[in-house]
């Protein structure tokens, strides 16, 4: 008698098992229910969700609650928290294992915008080390089974790195992975991200998987920046938008045989339109009304439609239309045998930005231990009831 095994999966997060090494990075307004649906349909690999302010969880703000919910074909489910203190963290985390809300909790450490840095969170908050270690540990415990990831950015700027010093302390407090966005926050996402960074991450940490972040923008780019860092896995964030099929290239790339159809996608402008018309649907359903899942996918229209033959009087139509039968309609004007335009459609998608210098808490910088003044500022950062 032949025994077969099922093959290695190609990353594990903690008792999680992905057939293809690739994560969905959380981007609010964008990785809602919906898109991360419309990605899972292409490929596999772990979506997360938009980033949910952990105060707000606590307080069960209404958006937050809506935000952290998953479609039931959603499997793994996975939630990112944004939180400055370690009570409010942990506590958010055991509301999230208690009532069984998802199967991976991410931490969020890379936030660039300045209304996060300027009260010390996101990117900021690695710099003091000990409030860094005591939020990774406490959130690890309080998640017991549940595996929590830590996502972070190179540091503050070039002159204030933080990135080696806490994926070590990320690793001693039990991550299952650590995830780096291989930008300085005062980079935002401007120029080129610096690999060399995810490569010296991954000799720092060695007993769980380092993934790389940062200008991925095809499967061939994956396939390179594990190449070139020896990174376990990719992060992908903007390179998906207006392209959830990247996830099938990338899981032909990247992935277990099988786990994808075997073609390359033939993006066509019918098959964008048809990737268009998914989205807006599940929106819709997202949403539980049509004219707000139509207005939200209206900020879509742009990355899906990149380099193809649509005029500028027809995107101004389905950026404005209120109505699944309009969008129908529109999209019964285009060229829908029109092929893939090929470069015009690749590389960089959103916006980039232009460096700048960080907002950040006065006085910040001075030390790498959390002082009153800073203690002060924290407490401003948790009254965010924004809901993610």
């Amino acid at each position: 008698m032949t025994l077969t095994t099922a093959p290695a999966p190609a990353l594990r997060i903690g008792p999680i098992g992905l057939p293809a090494p690739v994560v969905l990075a959380p981007m609010a307004g964008i990785t809602n229910t919906a898109f991360r649906r419309l990605c899972r349909e292409y490929g596999a690999g772990l979506y997360v969700s938009e980033m949910i302010t952990t105060r707000a969880l606590v307080e069960r703000n209404a958006t937050t609650m809506r935000l952290i919910r998953h479609h039931e074909s959603e499997t793994p489910r996975s939630i990112q928290l944004y939180g400055v203190d370690p009570a409010t963290v942990a506590a958010a985390v055991r509301i999230i294992v208690a009532e069984d809300h998802a199967d991976h909790i991410d931490l969020n450490f890379g936030c660039p915008v300045p209304k996060v840095t300027r009260k010390g969170g996101g990117a900021a908050l690695p710099w003091k080390l000990d409030l860094f270690r005591q939020i990774v540990t406490g959130a690890v415990q309080a998640a017991g089974d549940v595996p929590v990831t830590v996502k972070m950015r190179k540091g503050i700027d070039t002159d204030h790195l933080t990135f080696l010093d806490a994926g070590r302390i990320a690793e001693d407090a039990g991550v299952a992975a650590v995830a780096l966005h291989a930008r300085t926050a005062a980079e935002f996402y401007s120029g080129t991200a610096d690999w060399s960074a995810i490569a010296a991450l991954k000799a720092a940490v060695t007993s769980v998987p380092v993934l790389g972040n940062g200008d991925v923008w095809s499967a061939d780019d994956a396939v390179r920046m594990m190449a070139e860092t020896g990174c376990d896995g990719v992060v992908v964030g903007r390179g998906c938008l207006g392209r959830p099929w990247l996830f099938g290239d990338l899981a032909r790339a990247l992935g277990e045989p099988g786990s994808a159809p075997a073609d390359p996608v033939d993006a066509t402008l019918g098959f964008v339109a048809q990737a268009f018309r998914r989205h807006a649907e599940l929106l819709v359903e997202f949403f539980e009304d049509e004219d707000r899942g139509c207005r939200d996918i209206r900020k879509h229209v742009a990355w899906y439609f990149k380099g193809y033959p649509v005029g500028g009087e027809l995107r101004a139509r389905l950026a404005t239309a209120s109505s699944l039968v309009e969008i129908d309609d529109l999209l019964a004007e285009l060229d829908l045998d029109a092929p893939y335009p090929g470069a015009a459609a690749e590389g960089q998608r959103g916006r980039a930005g232009t460096p700048k210098r960080p907002a950040l808490p006065d006085g910040w910088l001075a030390s790498r231990d959390l002082g009153a003044a800073a203690s002060s500022a924290l407490a401003g950062a948790e009254l965010d009831h924004s809901g993610g």
